[in-house]
């Protein structure tokens, strides 16, 4: 058995959030292994629309500052090669007032402005985010952190305290309910549509009423259409009444929608909590336990600084 450097980290979760924490982790010289109970492609990461967006979530401050650490890789990320799945898109964002938004974000947006009448009805504002194609993203996370030297082993764990390293970081979301247990966890049902895309090019992103929210998010083949925010509910099942009704909702904004042919539905849970949860706790035996979990449905958007910083939790005293 090989024995247990100072420098072991075993990182508990394979989606987005627990694959970008191992790469800084491991980029950072740290022996990494990645236990997961699935593979990234059936996570909850892997059913994410993956628009760039502190989706307000808590602690405000923190997922700001978060959010734009992320903001200046996925630029990067764009920049670089279209194997990243990141890719720099604009669209409108309804419902948000300019003057709110700049506040925090202008500096870093360039071009953020009030959208128009023809691009929108309502209020909103017009950006140029990145949107990332989980399909692609999270097997390029994975090779990243391999090239660093990581591994991802596909494991069950019963408890965070028998996992066997000096460093233990819990990246497990909607799993830390049990595993902590966290009872302030609670799951966010979101189920999508992916339909063949008819030729939008612009996300738009309505915003949500009650349990319903509407956006399109497009890639090159195809389009994701959204969505819903069901408080409290586990069904991963494909509901087909919410799937008429979010296509119906979609069509209403952009017409071309109604005729696209179906491709796939989605269905995930969100890991909601009053608050992320990114802070250490000391193990037995001089262990270290780094929590970085509770993201909502913006672990995408926060995932390269909480991963930063659970990284710098998890550094040597």
């Amino acid at each position: 058995m090989r024995t247990e450097l100072r420098d072991d980290v075993i990182v508990v979760g394979g989606g987005v959030v627990g694959l970008t924490t191992a790469v800084v982790l491991a980029e950072r010289g740290r022996r990494v292994r990645v236990w997961t109970r699935e593979p990234a492609e059936r996570t909850t990461s892997a059913v994410a629309g993956a628009l760039w967006w502190p989706y307000h979530i808590r602690p405000v401050a923190s997922a700001r500052s978060w959010a734009l650490r992320s903001l200046e890789v996925y630029e990067e990320l764009a920049d670089r090669a279209p194997q990243t799945g990141v890719r720099m898109v604009e669209g409108v964002l309804g419902g948000a007032e300019l003057d709110e938004v700049a506040g925090w974000a202008a500096a870093r947006l360039p071009g953020l402005r009030a959208s128009t009448r023809e691009e929108y009805a309502g209020t909103g504002v017009w950006a140029r985010l990145p949107l990332v194609d989980m399909a692609v993203h999270l097997p390029w996370l994975r090779q990243r952190l391999e090239a660093a030297g990581g591994v991802v082993e596909e494991r069950t764990v019963s408890a965070l305290a028998e996992v066997p390293a000096p460093v233990v970081v819990n990246c497990t979301g909607l799993g830390a309910r049990r595993l902590v247990p966290d009872p302030a966890l609670r799951p966010v049902r979101g189920q999508l549509v992916v339909v063949e895309n008819p030729g939008v090019r612009t996300w738009l992103v309505a915003g949500t009423v009650g349990e319903e929210a509407t956006y399109l998010l497009p890639h090159p083949d195809r389009l994701l259409l959204g969505g819903t925010a069901q408080e409290g509910d586990w069904s991963t099942e494909p509901d087909p009444a919410i799937a008429e009704a979010i296509v119906r909702r979609c069509a209403a904004l952009r017409p071309e929608v109604a005729g696209a042919r179906v491709l796939e539905h989605r269905v995930g849970l969100r890991p909601a909590r009053d608050a992320v949860r990114l802070e250490r706790e000391p193990l037995p035996g001089g262990r270290v336990l780094v929590h970085n979990y509770g993201h909502g449905g913006a672990g995408v958007t926060v995932a390269w600084g909480c991963a930063q910083e659970a990284a710098a939790l998890a550094a040597p005293c």
